[in-house]
């Protein structure tokens, strides 16, 4: 998984367990909600400071957004 997949899986599950649409964080984050769109689907690379932004507007860090999930473990998905 690249880093584009990590910023999009976890910027997509932060916004939604926040109950946030795209517009409403775009809208915080001073971001155009296209551009959020395009980062949930891994089609930009967001710079620094946009990863900041956007961090800041969900409460995290932005190290939150970049952190790979953990994967699942045989015992774990039994």
């Amino acid at each position: 998984m690249d880093i584009r997949e990590v910023l999009a899986i976890n910027l997509r599950k932060l916004r939604q367990a926040r109950g946030l649409s795209q517009e409403e964080l775009a809208h915080r984050a001073d971001i155009d909600r296209t551009y959020i769109s395009a980062l949930e689907r891994s089609v930009y690379a967001a710079g620094i400071d946009v990863v900041d932004r956007l961090a800041r507007s969900l409460g995290v860090e932005a190290a939150d957004l970049l952190t790979r999930p953990k994967r699942k473990t045989r015992d774990q998905a039994d």
